[in-house]
């Protein structure tokens, strides 16, 4: 690619909105997954609007140079790392957002964080339920790209289930609306379903039509501790046989005795398993669900329960949760799973990672959605000591290997990006990944969009 080729590209764009210095472009070669493969991108474009991303994708297209869309960099799966000599195309310029309570929508493009959308739902007393444990740091744009979920979506469901409709730039600069503010429609093939959660291999998502909701009740809280994870796995498949809580969490020893270290909530630092319930059904009916949690979690083995309907101390221990990321990240450097399994498999998943935890003597601390059956195993490991890297490279696959054994998924949130991308083909098996090749092939004929991501 010549200098001259690259100026064309300058031209076309805002003053500013191209970068080419290594000092500055250093900052968009990974996201959180921290690929050490990552390559050095040859620009990037910060857009401000969605004739500045046709811009790009008609002159990468015309130069064959890749593209990869990028959100604020909080992904766990390398879906936005940079390929070398292509360019990274970030999105957290285009902040715009407007709020119908009216028809209860909002449009935003993609750029703006999860809190803030939340936010300006608040401002008119609506919400925007999907709540990654990132939601202050992490654009909704990237969430629509990996169809993320979150601490609510057992009750409320996930990205997909909000989003009416799109603006999305195709791999040759064609800008396409899809869906839009109608509650039902139905109308020709699902194309907007197709764009979410396809991590930017397919289009360059520039604008969210988002249903909005009423705002959440306040919610009643109970915290159980266990004296094991059999326990607590069971009576997580006890609440959800009868219940569907606001929230249904899940923390094993190392990653309880992890916050505790950060946040000081006193939890129980001998308990080997904690859980996390919530109600907010209304009136009384919040007080029976709540009772039916304490039961389910004493009848199997509680060794402590804590119930209030104080939403501020709820929301404390709903704190505590979130902060499970950064406080195993104080251990060392890590490798996030992201693998689901049906509900009747939970109990199986978890002890099953212990058994790999001990295994590969590596420390995997476990957090988990697990009202969904969605875990995240974190592994812990020096990234200095080649031994210890390669038992957690291993750990790390035998998860995957024991989620897809038990009927699961090697992701339920985070997508597959590039770290997950050569367990794909043995959960989907051969004819659906050439479905799913061939569905690229006919979006992205020269393969330019997010190369490697997902797909080989």
């Amino acid at each position: 690619m010549s200098t001259a080729d690259l100026v064309e590209l300058v031209a076309a764009l805002p003053d500013g909105a191209v970068l080419t210095d290594p000092d500055l472009t250093e900052g968009y070669r990974q996201d959180w997954a921290a690929d050490p493969n990552a390559g050095h991108p040859m620009a990037v474009v910060r857009a401000t609007c969605t004739e500045d991303v046709q811009a790009v994708m008609r002159w990468a297209t015309e130069h064959r140079v890749p593209v990869v869309p990028r959100g604020a960099g909080s992904g766990l799966s390398g879906g936005s790392t940079a390929v070398s000599g292509g360019i990274v195309l970030t999105t957290e310029r285009m902040r715009e957002i407007s709020v119908d309570p009216v028809t209860r929508i909002a449009v935003a493009q993609p750029g703006l964080f999860n809190a803030e959308v939340k936010k300006a739902a608040a401002e008119h007393g609506l919400w925007y339920p999907p709540d990654p444990s990132s939601f202050e740091i992490c654009s909704i744009g990237g969430n629509a790209a990996t169809n993320a979920g979150g601490l609510c979506c057992v009750k409320y469901g996930v990205t997909t289930d909000y989003i009416l409709g799109m603006q999305v730039v195709l791999a040759d600069g064609t800008a396409v609306r899809l869906g839009g503010p109608r509650l039902k429609d139905v109308a020709g093939l699902s194309l907007t379903k197709l764009f979410v959660g396809s991590e930017g291999t397919l289009g360059v998502i520039t604008e969210l039509t988002l249903r909005l909701i009423p705002a959440q009740p306040p919610a009643s809280t109970v915290v159980a501790s266990f004296g094991s994870v059999q326990d607590a796995a069971d009576a997580v498949l006890a609440i959800s046989r009868n219940l569907r809580p606001a929230m249904l969490e899940f923390m094993d020893h190392a990653s309880i005795n992890a916050v505790e270290d950060s946040v000081h909530m006193g939890l129980d630092r001998n308990a080997r398993a904690l859980l996390l319930a919530q109600s907010d059904a209304p009136g009384a009916v919040a007080a029976e669900e709540i009772a039916a949690m304490v039961a389910a979690c004493e009848k199997h083995g509680a060794t402590e329960v804590f119930a209030t309907d104080d939403p501020a101390e709820g929301e404390a221990f709903t704190v505590a949760r979130r902060s499970v990321f950064p406080a195993v990240q104080a251990l060392g450097s890590l490798l996030l799973e992201d693998v689901g399994v049906p509900m009747d498999a939970l109990p199986r998943l978890i002890t099953g990672v212990e058994d790999i935890a001990r295994d590969c003597d590596v420390l995997i601390c476990v957090v988990a959605h697990a009202g969904d059956g969605n875990t995240h195993p974190l592994i812990v490991f020096d990234p200095t000591n080649p031994d210890e890297a390669d038992r957690a490279q291993r750990a790390f696959g035998l998860v995957m290997d024991l989620a897809i054994a038990l009927g699961g998924t090697i992701t339920g949130e985070h997508g597959v990006g590039r770290l997950k991308r050569d367990w794909l083909p043995f959960q989907l098996g051969e004819d659906v990944m050439e479905l799913n090749r061939r569905i690229k092939t006919a979006l992205d004929p020269d393969g330019i969009l997010n190369p490697g991501a997902m797909l080989k």
